[in-house]
């Protein structure tokens, strides 16, 4: 829509009769904000110190974001493991309506969105933004390969981050422990692999794969942050509202502080590295000030899932630090700890500096939000699983996300409204004790039901006590399940032919 150009006189009477929330609400109408969202990989809850007092390692940029922002104290992953979460954010879909059911995708794994599925990129590029993304993928992507079904390096790669609505796209394929180790600018390999490489050392480790004479390991989260101040500098120049996606691949292993970072926590390598993300949050903070795009620029800050036990829990715990604060278990579980995420994020034209927002958000919420910013409607087959987090933003009733659904590394559900939460599976569902090697010699409950305002740790079963709640919420379950939508809209079909082992194993339980 274009305005009219006003004399100075009316525009000075015209702001003196707004208020500072009319104001700002009418500079959204006509300019949206720019958007950047960072990903962190396998940071914990209790890893920010504006999230865990107690917490050991030094966040000041952090805190500083969250000081000039808002702070989400109940944001979820839609998965406790990378891939999955990294779909949801792209397509406001939970992970699991796609064909990946558990698990996470490898280096040579085909593209998991379909060109002609929404996302947050490809809806933002309606309202006149550039996009990009600038990291770690691990969506899947489709190499070029040879007679030998060899990656043909020197060829482009097709279904990548280009075809799903970003402008530019520079990263490599999966985690910075799997290999090919090769940055892909814009679909095509920045440089052909002429050695193999592998670290053995427990936090610094990745594994054998070939490996890109560009390609340096420990120089991968700096680079990344380097490209994407040059971005947002350069973006300054023009009249483009911009979407930058960066996907960090830390502190998820290999855990690679480098220079000074190197014993700087005082605690061992894992809080060192975090340190080290929390410095270059500062410089892109501090970049998107000195290129004057504060006030209307919203920065969001999370993680993927829950801290990984490569941060060495052991070692942490002796020095007062636990990386899931207060929660049960970590990385790949069902638990809190798999899945509650730091969530920061600072919009100063619209957010309140300082406050703090208690409402149940989750990751597959970004593409409702950036479609009700921009006045854009979402098709019944895009956001399926997004809810607007305008409102509380704005400090306003109108959040409609009611419950939430969680997920595993092995594929099991939970499921969140209110204070309870009823999970699927008599064990973590992941990695911590009981895992399904520990099921074997246990007698546990199939289906525990807690309510985390009592009990935070999720000690206490209630199963026996609350038949009926659990038997509602899992009416629930199944029913946005089946539906393939949690949203209003009509009824969406899950990328599947079959009836999920979970729905099986979830009938005539109670």
């Amino acid at each position: 829509m274009k305005l009219k150009r006003l004399a100075p006189s009316v525009l000075l009477l015209l702001f003196l009769a707004c208020s500072p929330k009319q104001a700002a609400e009418q500079e959204i109408e006509s300019k949206p904000p720019n958007i950047i969202y960072v990903l962190a990989d396998d940071l914990g809850y209790g890893d920010l110190s504006a999230f865990n007092p107690e917490g050991k390692i030094s966040t000041p940029h952090l805190d500083q974001l969250a000081a000039e922002g808002m702070k989400f104290t109940d944001a979820h992953t839609s998965s406790s493991v990378c891939t999955p979460t990294r779909y949801g954010i792209i397509t406001g879909r939970y992970n699991w309506r796609s064909r990946l059911k558990a698990g996470v995708l490898w280096g040579q794994s085909k593209a998991l969105i379909p060109n002609d599925r929404q996302t947050v990129a490809s809806l933002l590029k309606k309202a006149n933004y550039h996009t990009a993304f600038i990291g770690k993928w691990h969506l899947g992507w489709d190499w070029t390969m040879d007679e030998n079904e060899e990656i043909d390096f020197s060829k482009p790669v097709s279904n990548n981050p280009n075809d799903l609505g970003f402008d530019y796209a520079y990263g490599h394929a999966a985690s910075l422990d799997i290999p090919p180790y090769v940055y892909v600018e814009n679909g095509m390999p920045t440089a052909v692999p002429t050695e193999r490489t592998e670290n053995k050392d427990y936090q610094g480790f990745w594994r054998d794969g070939l490996t890109a004479p560009d390609f340096v390991h420990e120089e991968v989260t700096p680079h990344f942050f380097d490209k994407s101040l040059q971005y947002i500098q350069e973006q300054a120049k023009t009249d483009n509202q911009f979407f930058l996606y960066l996907a960090l691949p830390s502190p998820h292993t290999p855990i690679l502080p480098v220079g000074d970072w190197q014993g700087k926590s005082g605690l061992n390598p894992y809080a060192d590295f975090v340190m080290m993300v929390d410095d270059y949050m500062g410089k892109l903070n501090q970049a998107v000030k000195d290129a004057g795009l504060e006030e209307n620029t919203m920065i969001v800050f999370t993680s993927d899932n829950g801290c990984s036990p490569r941060a060495q829990f052991e070692e942490l715990e002796e020095k007062g630090h636990d990386p899931s604060y207060v929660f049960r278990g970590h990385k790949a579980d069902i638990y809190e700890g798999g899945h509650r995420v730091p969530f920061i994020v600072k919009w100063p034209q619209v957010i309140q500096a300082g406050s703090k927002n208690n409402a149940t958000i989750c990751t597959t919420d970004l593409m409702a939000t950036c479609a009700e910013i921009n006045n854009l409607p979402l098709a019944d087959n895009a956001g399926e699983d997004s809810f607007s987090m305008l409102p509380l933003f704005k400090q306003e009733s109108g959040f409609e996300r009611t419950a939430t659904i969680h997920h595993s590394i092995d594929g099991e559900f939970a499921i969140r409204q209110g204070d309870w939460k009823l999970v699927m599976c008599p064990g973590s569902g992941g990695w911590s004790h009981p895992t399904k090697k520990d099921l074997a010699e246990l007698d546990l409950p199939s289906f525990p039901l807690f309510n985390l305002k009592e009990d935070i740790g999720e000690e206490n079963n209630l199963i026996e006590k609350k038949p009926e709640k659990a038997k509602e919420l899992q009416a629930l379950l199944e029913s946005i399940i089946k539906n393939g939508r949690s949203t209003d809209g009509q009824p969406q079909s899950n990328d599947t032919v079959e009836e999920w082992k979970q729905i099986a194993w979830m009938k005539n339980k109670f």
